[in-house]
């Protein structure tokens, strides 16, 4: 019965079959087997099909709101209950850090915690922290502003700085406060909410936005445009420090969060390793 429910709380977020089967890693027959069965078991019709969408009924709506708190409450006992005590830390890292310095942030907090055994997920900021809500997640390594997330603890373990990749790596004369144009992260990241306003105040304005920084550095290597991404994105692509535009003097950075559930935090290995995160992460 839990795993049926897992699958609609799924589908409900995934809005297709296809998509829902690949998040769980079953078939598409498999999905559709296990929502007729809570059909069955509730007698009732919890989701309705447009073409290739799927949404939910009222009455499934009804049950997903009454069993998402209780199966996030089952996992993080899970968690709590088995991961901890063999020593392991499952962790939601932002794509763009995991694919730039995070590796070497977590490789300097596996010499100060030999013993522990990490299990990585490269995900998006807004899918960290709603996996992290859900208990799939014991802690998450993120970017954006805390304001909203007042269910989670959340601190700030570093201030990445953000620059601007000229178009084509041509030279570029800037001033903060002047009118300039670039591509940067699209609205729904967890990024985009904490640079805004900073952006705004230099003068910088969003002419084309991407789901990706990585994606950002290489059209403005290609020369699409002026492109704006954190430093550690631009380092690892091979551009240089003499060839950006360094913004953190002008207070444009992208805050880094450590996040994890209230009771999870609590754990004494989740604090260890907050604060052996904490202690290397300005170093890489």
């Amino acid at each position: 019965m839990i795993e049926n429910l897992e699958t609609l709380v799924v589908l409900s977020k995934t809005g297709t079959m296809i998509e829902a089967s690949t998040t769980l890693k079953i078939s598409q027959s498999a999905v559709s087997k296990r929502i007729a069965n809570l059909e069955r078991y509730y007698d009732r019709k919890l989701i309705e099909r447009h073409g290739r969408r799927v949404v939910l009924t009222h009455h499934g709506t009804r049950l997903i709101e009454r069993v998402t708190p209780l199966l996030s409450e089952l996992r993080s006992v899970f968690l709590e209950d088995n991961t901890l005590r063999k020593g392991k830390i499952i962790l939601g890292v932002s794509e763009a850090i995991l694919s730039s310095w995070g590796p070497r942030l977590f490789s300097r907090v596996r010499e100060r915690l030999p013993g522990v055994e990490f299990e990585f997920h490269a995900q998006r900021s807004p899918v960290v922290l709603d996996r992290l809500r859900s208990g799939e997640y014991m802690v998450g390594i993120c970017t954006g502003t805390p304001d909203a997330d007042t269910d989670l603890v959340s601190e700030v373990i570093r201030l990445e700085p953000m620059v601007i990749i000229p178009s084509g790596l041509r030279s570029l004369r800037y001033k903060p406060g002047q009118p300039l144009s670039v591509i940067t992260i699209e609205s729904r990241s967890g990024a985009w909410a904490s640079i805004e306003e900073d952006m705004a105040r230099l003068g910088l304005t969003r002419a084309v936005s991407l789901e990706s920084f990585f994606a950002v550095a290489q059209m403005a290597l290609a020369g699409f445009g002026h492109g704006l991404v954190p430093a550690g994105v631009a380092r690892t692509l091979g551009v240089t420090t003499q060839t950006v535009i360094e913004l953190s003097h002008q207070g444009l950075t992208r805050p880094v969060r450590f996040v994890a559930r209230k009771s999870m935090f609590a754990q004494d290995l989740v604090r260890s390793f907050y604060l052996a995160v904490q202690e290397v992460a300005d170093t890489v």
